[in-house]
């Protein structure tokens, strides 16, 4: 496989990988142990409204519940209808928080440059790796990403000479493997169909009959109604009727998205998710923005994000998305 194709693949995942080489060992195995414990200040109250990506719905309403617990004079609402949602409701002013599964695009970042004179703060709130999903009686032991492009594209972008159809086409021999794939994915306002689209298919085109859901949690269950399905997700999402495959950049040499594999960089499908907000260079956040984004960075905010599936950021993290926004 060429360099240019690896570069084109896994641009965040290297990134990932790069940015947690650099963490001190002890803290990253240390967890949410590392980070510091949240703790209640007075006079909080107001609004929150969090607009954006259905992957971090359930993480972002955990969040949510357990700071109003600390501030039943807060009112807080969460809209999860994707990462693109997220861009245009922050730089409208009507939503305080733009939880996001990619980084928000140049245009996006222009958009709201343009509207406010300065650009918005992205900050790391979690680390998520995409799954493939598959029925849990299906056999297979792994796929690669010439199998996996071949498999969801039409347009065979990352080496693949033709396309796979079923199973049988993988060396599956029960009867139901015959039959064509039921694929699954997400729709085109998603953070995850785009970082699909550009590390697994090369950037190169969806088949057509990709079954497209509104959600995550949706690909998962309807993988899990199908023994010829096959779907991709955060890992965050898992029901009883399916199991999460290892996969390979090439060849047979499966990596499964175990904690360690994803921290090391081992597992190739791996990404930050975000947290995105308004933050005037010399003005302050307001006290419940403040005070959310504190929790959010602790002890106790970090372990919903373990609750949920997902990988807490290092405690070293922590500190840097902090600072950008003067905490």
């Amino acid at each position: 496989m060429s360099s240019l194709i690896r570069r084109m693949r896994f641009p965040i995942s290297s990134l990932l990988a790069l940015a947690l080489a650099l963490v001190t060992p002890v803290h990253a195995e240390q967890g949410v142990d590392s980070l510091p414990d949240y703790s209640k200040v007075p006079g909080i109250s107001g609004s929150l409204l969090s607009v954006g990506s259905d992957t971090l719905a359930g993480m972002t309403t955990l969040w949510v519940e357990e700071f109003k617990s600390y501030y039943p004079n807060v009112n807080a609402q969460v809209q999860a209808s994707g990462s693109s949602t997220a861009p245009p409701a922050l730089t409208e002013g009507t939503a305080h928080l733009g939880p996001m599964s990619r980084p928000m695009r140049l245009r996006e970042v222009e958009a709201f440059e343009r509207e406010h004179g300065y650009k918005p703060t992205a900050l790391r709130v979690a680390i998520d790796a995409i799954g493939l999903f598959v029925h849990r009686d299906n056999p297979i032991e792994g796929l690669n990403f010439r199998e996996i492009d071949s498999i969801f594209s039409e347009t065979l972008r990352c080496g693949a000479t033709k396309p796979l159809n079923n199973w049988q086409d993988l060396g599956i021999s029960q009867p139901w493997a015959k039959h064509r794939f039921q694929l699954f994915g997400r729709n085109s306002v998603s953070g995850t169909y785009g970082y699909f689209k550009q590390n697994a298919l090369c950037s190169g085109d969806f088949k057509n009959r990709v079954n497209e859901q509104p959600g995550s949690a949706s690909v998962v269950q309807s993988v899990a109604s199908s023994i010829s399905g096959i779907g991709y997700s955060g890992i965050g999402y898992r029901v009883a009727g399916v199991k999460l495959i290892p996969i390979a950049e090439y060849g047979s040499d499966y990596v499964e998205p175990t904690r360690t594999n994803i921290l090391s960089g081992d597992y190739p499908l791996s990404r930050f998710l975000y947290v995105y907000v308004n933050k005037h260079p010399d003005k302050p956040l307001s006290p419940v923005e403040r005070e959310f984004l504190t929790f959010v960075f602790s002890k106790q905010g970090q372990e919903l994000v373990e609750k949920d599936g997902y990988l807490a950021i290092p405690s070293e993290f922590a500190e840097q998305e902090l600072a950008k926004i003067g905490l």
